[in-house]
């Protein structure tokens, strides 16, 4: 059990059944009445977000959320399928499940995956992948004053924003959080 007085970024408590994190926390010690903590929760099953307010003195239990690396295997039209390394037990994932996680997450690479009693509820690639462009128009010279950029297309068939040096056949550096171009490999 954890208390609201101890509440941190990052925590998960489990709430009416539902599993939230804790994206902000603040204590609040108003001049007049009791203190109380001012709270931004995410549900991680849903991914709604609420703000809720408690008392320092309320207590929730703490969530258990295990997150395992697996292997993305393959698609099969609305099915993702993943294997577990080390026992090789393999499952499948539909779409809704997983969202947009894989868009930059090639076959055969490593992924985590967040589960909650057995329940899994998110998939998280790794933060930092390396991908070919497939698909771009040419730059030109004199363009980049600005450090301007160009849609692009890689090998998982996302659209990245590079700058218009990057060519057909490149390998780039995205980060997956927030798909921008890190770099040229």
């Amino acid at each position: 059990m954890i208390s609201a007085g101890d509440f941190r970024n990052g925590i998960t408590i489990e709430i009416d059944s539902n599993i939230f994190q804790i994206i902000e926390f603040q204590h609040v010690k108003p001049g007049k009445g009791a203190a109380f903590v001012r709270t931004k929760l995410k549900n991680i099953i849903s991914g709604g977000v609420v703000e809720k307010t408690f008392r320092p003195t309320e207590k929730f239990p703490q969530a258990r959320i295990d997150r395992k690396d697996m292997q993305y295997l393959y698609s099969d039209g609305d099915l993702f399928n993943f294997m577990d390394v080390e026992t090789y037990d393999q499952i499948g994932l539909n779409a809704d499940a997983i969202g947009d996680a894989l868009k930059f997450v090639k076959e055969n690479e490593m992924v985590k995956m967040c589960s909650h009693n057995g329940k899994v509820f998110a998939v998280e690639p790794p933060l930092f992948v390396e991908l070919a462009i497939t698909e771009t128009e040419p730059g030109f010279k004199g363009d980049t004053a600005t450090g301007a950029t160009k849609p692009a297309i890689v090998e998982t068939g996302a659209q990245v924003l590079v700058p218009l040096f990057v060519e057909i056949g490149d390998v780039i550096k995205i980060d997956t959080r927030t798909g921008e171009y890190l770099s040229r490999v």
